[in-house]
């Protein structure tokens, strides 16, 4: 498997639209050329075989997984202390195109562990959108989750090479796709 040309690191607050961000560089790049992965894939599979719990419905947007998230967040905790880099390797495992976005950073030994492998490829990106906006999207603040390291630990102490703006401007969020866009082609 040859090293990823490009890792692009996405994080940003629940319901700012990272998914969407990283799905829109998926489309304009193109499936052979960019993955989208995901840091909770592999969490959620294991926490889910390890509980009995339905891996898929963990997956979705959904009551389900919002009445397991605290313990998933626990647990995944507890993994990460044992193996900073458990969930990260098993997220890259088997990809192989040479634009990697991951579409859901949240902890400095994330962004630590992808510097230490893959160097200079990684970009960090941080989606923004406005707690209005969020609400718009069914965001409700939760004790517990929306003030853990979870979410919050990437607010401070990351210089972010990529900050973009998700507030459902699509004019707004494709001119500052665009720059991106650039340098990710000139890497190709």
């Amino acid at each position: 498997m040859a090293a990823p040309r490009a890792v692009l690191l996405l994080s940003g607050k629940r319901k700012s639209g990272k998914d969407f961000v990283a799905e829109e560089l998926r489309s304009r790049l193109g499936p052979d050329v960019c993955a989208v992965l995901r840091l909770s894939a592999p969490l959620k599979e294991q926490y889910a075989q390890e509980h009995g719990l339905d891996f898929q419905r963990l997956l979705d947007a959904s009551a389900y997984k919002e009445s397991y998230r605290r313990d998933m967040i626990r647990w995944g905790e507890e993994r990460r202390r044992a193996d900073p880099g458990c969930f990260c390797r098993a997220a890259v495992a088997g990809a192989a195109q040479p634009v990697w976005v991951v579409s859901d950073t949240r902890r400095p030994s994330d962004v630590e562990w992808f510097r230490a492998v893959y160097g200079d490829a990684v970009q960090t990106v941080r989606v923004t959108a406005t707690d209005e906006t969020r609400k718009r999207r069914n965001w409700v603040f939760v004790a517990g989750v929306d003030d853990a390291e979870s979410e919050c630990g990437l607010d401070r102490g990351v210089t972010f090479d990529w900050v973009l703006s998700n507030d459902g401007d699509e004019r707004a969020l494709d001119e500052q796709l665009q720059p991106l866009l650039r340098a990710l082609r000139g890497r190709l």
